[in-house]
């Protein structure tokens, strides 16, 4: 999923609590399913941040030599910019896009 492209906020808000519960009917299993949706989201900006700074990474021995590379700085000033990833996740909850289901009512 491209993350770049959701309209979450980049600065912390305050959402209704009966829009984060609505889907579920219970406030805390809502903010379980969009707490694993965060980290399932932040793992995947990890990993695509680290395959592209891996690209700039330099394998020398010497500490002298310490070099500045502007590419790599503006691909971390990028993901600093990204929203967090508990409100992509809360963005995605509520634009109803996030699958889930309860095993335990499932399994009758």
């Amino acid at each position: 999923m491209d993350f770049k492209k959701i309209d979450a906020p980049v600065n912390t808000t305050t959402i209704n609590k009966n829009e984060i519960d609505e889907p579920t009917g219970n406030i805390y299993e809502a903010i379980s399913i969009i707490s694993k949706r965060a980290t399932q989201i932040n793992s995947e900006i990890k990993k695509e941040l680290l395959e592209k700074l891996d690209e700039f990474a330099t394998y020398n021995d010497s500490l002298d030599e310490i070099f500045e590379n502007k590419e790599q700085i503006e691909v971390s000033k990028f993901y600093e910019r990204l929203p967090k990833p508990q409100a992509l996740a809360t963005q995605e909850w509520l634009e109803d896009k996030i699958y889930y289901r309860n095993t335990i009512d499932s399994e009758d």
